[in-house]
């Protein structure tokens, strides 16, 4: 009898931007004809980088021509991109990452989901409240977070992110083994600085933990003294692992290209604590099960460094940053707390109601979607996102309506 993964039934039964779709499809069955405005999903609006699409053309035609065609490629990125990335991303900066260390994936949410496979079953996990769901649901799935009950799992550790404590998670007060960071944060829009970093860094050292840092937001900080990777931290090339995204930074949402960075002196241990490198599991893990991103892709990635690329994706960061002060005014004009906006795109707003109240209020009042933070977790509940992913003309017509809505 073939058996399932019975932990994949400990999953809550919607995934949070499932519901979202439903509501919106079930709105649109109720007013046929009537605009949304969406500011929910973190999906970008903007096309792709001229100077990206310039160079996935080229790469298609070199994959039409038998001289300049390219079959399998390696499966942790070609060379020509790691090289660019660890030199303007790192090396750049001052940060000693080496091209090597570095792993060319399809997205940073299946990095960031995958990475805890390597790990044992029985680890401990620790994660902000509110979160970013993938985190929570693939250690769900991998069996580490024991039963659900009273809006929580008895298995992981949560770390409460609160007005009170400026939505900065506080070290945990007792053993982990995997710990989950997000900077500037997904959903709430915070942004940790360097000392408060090295307290995590120092941490982990210490229990001989591990960091997952999903730094897929980076290219939005503002503040050239914030930390633009965990890596700027002495020490965290032992005990940290970070992943980033070309999603946000270019457009890539539909293009799909990432990276995941795990420097050869990142360590996790045997049963018996002799240490193992963790580069040397991920790079087993993805030669096994990744085939790597397309050669165009990663060619129209390598285009991002580019002066030309450069100058256009700021020009984009830029537009949705405007966008985000925007929207943060607006709300904050009407009497609510918000946070964020400031170096991510999102807004994270204290609805002072259910969360999912506020969001049917939006939606059916004004029109406009957003999503609701109880979907983050116990914490984001009160709380809604808005996202500035969207033209300038729809969010301009999305705060004169909520505007109307709330007034």
């Amino acid at each position: 009898m073939i058996r399932i993964n019975e932990q994949y039934l400990k999953l809550q039964t919607s995934y949070l931007f499932a519901d979202i779709k439903k509501r919106m499809t079930d709105f649109q069955e109720r007013y046929p004809g009537r605009e949304m405005i969406k500011l929910g999903i973190g999906d970008v609006t903007r096309g792709l980088p001229r100077a990206c699409v310039e160079a996935m053309q080229s790469a298609v035609a070199e994959m039409a021509d038998e001289d300049t065609f390219r079959g399998y490629g390696p499966e942790q990125g070609y060379a020509f991109l790691r090289e660019k990335i660890a030199g303007h991303e790192y090396q750049a900066r001052g940060v000693g990452i080496e091209a090597d260390e570095i792993f060319v994936s399809d997205g940073a949410k299946c990095d960031t989901g995958n990475f805890q496979e390597i790990l044992a079953g029985d680890a401990v996990v620790a994660l902000p409240d509110p979160v970013y769901p993938v985190y929570l649901d693939a250690n769900v799935m991998a069996g580490r977070a024991g039963t659900f009950a009273d809006g929580r799992y008895t298995g992981i550790v949560y770390l409460d992110c609160t007005e009170a404590n400026n939505f900065m998670p506080d070290l945990p007060g007792e053993q982990v083994d995997i710990i989950y960071l997000c900077f500037p944060n997904n959903p709430t829009g915070a942004m940790i600085d360097k000392e408060g970093l090295r307290k995590w860094v120092d941490f982990a050292r210490k229990h001989k933990a591990l960091i997952l840092y999903d730094a897929a937001y980076e290219i939005f900080i503002q503040d050239p003294d914030l930390p633009r990777s965990i890596f700027e931290v002495e020490g965290a090339g032992e005990c940290a692992v970070e992943f980033r995204s070309y999603s946000k930074t270019a457009g890539f949402t539909g293009t799909r290209c990432a990276y995941t960075v795990v420097p050869k002196d990142c360590r996790a241990f045997t049963s018996r604590g002799e240490p193992v490198s963790l580069h040397d599991l991920w790079l087993r893990r993805q030669s096994t099960k990744f085939n790597g991103a397309s050669y165009p892709v990663q060619r129209a990635a390598e285009a991002v460094y580019t002066p030309a690329g450069q100058e256009q994706i700021k020009e984009r960061i830029e537009y949705y940053l405007a966008n985000a002060q925007l929207l943060k005014q607006s709300m904050e004009s009407l009497g609510f707390q918000c946070a964020g906006g400031l170096h991510s795109p999102y807004i994270w707003i204290n609805g002072r109601r259910d969360a999912w109240d506020f969001f049917d209020l939006l939606l059916h009042e004004a029109g406009v979607v957003c999503t609701p933070g109880v979907g983050f977790g116990s914490c984001g509940q009160g709380y809604i996102r808005l996202s500035a992913f969207n033209t300038r003309e729809n969010v301009r017509k999305a705060v004169d309506r909520i505007q109307d809505a709330l007034a």
